[in-house]
């Protein structure tokens, strides 16, 4: 038995969807199964049965002897919510207990970091664990996301395998639901179906151009496959990165979308929202050697070839994953 905490968001489905490719069934969803709209990426799928979010944790205490994995992907992942208590119940110590309850039962676990924790890039993108305790996130739930790093750090008992992946900037389907936190892909596609044209964000910044702010930006297809490996290969725990290593301007980003719409691009540019203007990340680009020395070995999607894919079988076709 498998468990994906919120299995109805974006990775959670994306990964229930791949591993059910894999002929992995037996699976538990774990999540706030309220919204119907993130309720339709189960569709189809195949799953034992669901755990409402509030009962997982007495759900386990009775049930662990029966799970062989837990994947904990669900979170409050609103980069401009400043409500510090809902990210730290939902963030950090609801992740606290799962990485407890998986250190006593002895289960092996992933759960989501993020490349927010990394803030404005000071210190590199080195998924070095000794630098987590100096990182200066630029926003709530990249603090609470480091909180969550340094406090696994910290704990002299773990469970006997544990991987923390910092999620880059994932793009892919399934993130229907994610209105303002939707990938800029998702968001171009939109804006030059409605209007024939992207606004993307001014740059702020003199050493970056309108547009050329750059991002590592990671299919959601590549980010099952990581998951999937580290299901089956337990032997290396640690915090890694998650992205492609490759960071790439959001002008190629949006042409990709026009190109793989067959449309000539056509772009404007708008002042980023004072509310995140001073958080924003011009720059991101993961270092990679880590998970590489762990032992995955496959080659990640370029941002051409995912956008190709992302456009033509599921937003042109609406599709889900």
């Amino acid at each position: 038995m498998i468990i994906i905490t919120g299995a109805a968001g974006f990775i959670g489905s994306a990964l229930l969807a791949f591993l059910n490719e894999k002929n992995f069934n037996d699976i538990v969803l774990v999540d706030h199964f309220t919204n119907e709209q993130k309720l339709k990426n189960l569709a189809g799928k195949k799953y034992s049965f669901m755990v409402n979010r509030e009962e997982f944790h007495d759900w386990l205490d009775i049930h662990h002897s029966l799970v062989q994995f837990v994947f904990h992907l669900g979170a409050r992942t609103d980069t401009a919510e400043f409500d510090l208590d809902l990210l730290n119940r939902l963030n950090l110590n609801f992740s606290k207990k799962v990485f407890e309850q998986c250190t006593e039962y002895g289960l092996p676990l992933v759960y989501a970091s993020s490349a927010a924790t990394y803030g404005d890039g000071a210190l590199g993108f080195d998924d070095d664990e000794s630098i987590c305790p100096q990182l200066h996130p630029l926003n709530p739930y990249g603090f609470s996301k480091n909180e969550m790093d340094k406090w696994v750090l910290r704990q002299p008992e773990r469970p006997y395998f544990w991987a923390g992946l910092k999620f880059f900037n994932v793009y892919g389907p399934n993130e229907y639901h994610k209105k303002r936190m939707a990938s800029v892909i998702f968001h171009s596609y939109h804006q030059i179906k409605n209007n024939g044209e992207v606004k993307l964000f001014r740059s702020h910044r003199p050493e970056y151009a309108d547009g050329e702010q750059l991002r590592d930006f990671v299919y959601v297809k590549d980010v099952c496959k990581v998951c999937y490996f580290f299901m089956k290969n337990r032997s290396r725990s640690g915090i890694y990165n998650l992205g492609t290593g490759e960071a790439r301007s959001f002008l190629d980003l949006t042409n990709s979308v026009f190109l793989s719409m067959n449309l000539k691009p056509a772009i404007s540019f708008i002042d980023i929202p004072e509310d995140i203007r001073n958080k924003y990340q011009y720059y991101t680009q993961a270092k990679m050697e880590k998970l590489r020395r762990a032992g995955f070995t496959d080659d990640f999607t370029s941002l051409e070839a995912g956008i190709s894919d992302y456009v033509k079988n599921y937003l042109l076709e609406e599709k889900y994953y």
